[in-house]
């Protein structure tokens, strides 16, 4: 698949990129990278979704290049200007899919945005409430990169190093301070929680509790596939989303 030419976006001093693969009369997805990340890493779950959707990657203020904005916006900012920019982008009935830190982002549009968002994926949540400590979430990211394929740890490494380490640690304090647990608790849209089997950051009893706040919430899982598992195994990850909208999710088609 071959990708349209970019299109930038600006709210205010927040700049975005979107990546569009339109497709008319279908199921709309949005996809959110997480932290210090880019559309890259999510071009293969793109893919697979764009065979029978369209399908919209989002790059976020900070990130891919991107500029970075005064002081330092935090989740409900960056939500409400993603909200904007996919006005622009006459998007309707969207499915979010957030992954990582981009959960945080998908499930705070979903909230302040219901017009918007017909239902939300979490995909490796972050973080865990049991597990918030910024030492611990840096062991568990290290645990699995150790594990992941070398083809996709280039994309991170890379994609870390357009972000910079001081907007990365800027960043990270929104991602630990975020309530995730106490934001789906609050959606009125279906909420998927998916996660790779072996993914040491979402882990299957963070899942369960995280699906179990939402009004209508429901795991799955990637068998055998890390925190990377977008990458690693996406036409099963796009299975399992196309099972949830499906079974859980009105998109009127357009």
């Amino acid at each position: 698949m071959t990708h349209p030419a970019p299109l930038l976006h600006a709210v205010d001093d927040l700049a975005f990129r979107a990546l569009s693969t339109p497709r008319a009369n279908a199921p709309t997805y949005v996809l959110l990278h997480g932290i210090g990340m880019s559309h890259r890493y999510l071009a293969r779950l793109h893919a697979e979704l764009a065979a029978d959707a369209e399908v919209h990657s989002i790059d976020l203020p900070g990130y891919a290049g991107l500029p970075k904005p005064r002081g330092n916006p935090g989740i409900r900012e960056v939500s409400e200007a993603l909200g904007l920019v996919l006005d622009r982008l006459d998007v309707q009935d969207a499915v979010v899919v957030g992954h990582s830190m981009g959960a945080q982002w998908a499930v705070e549009l979903g909230v302040r945005r219901p017009d918007l968002v017909a239902g939300v994926v979490t995909f490796g949540p972050v973080t865990d409430s049991e597990r918030r400590g910024p030492l611990t979430q840096a062991a568990l990211l290290f645990r699995d990169s150790a594990l992941e394929p070398p083809r996709v740890n280039g994309i991170v490494f890379t994609d870390y190093a357009r972000c910079g380490p001081a907007w990365y640690v800027r960043q990270t304090r929104h991602m630990l301070s975020y309530p995730i647990e106490d934001r789906v608790a609050t959606l009125t849209v279906p909420l998927l929680v998916l996660r790779g089997g072996t993914d040491p950051i979402a882990r299957q009893a963070w899942a369960k509790r995280l699906a179990a706040r939402a009004a209508d919430g429901v795991v799955a899982v990637v068998p055998g596939h890390r925190h990377l598992a977008q990458f690693t195994a996406p036409a099963a990850s796009a299975e399992r989303i196309r099972a949830f909208v499906a079974a859980k999710v009105s998109t009127p088609l357009r």
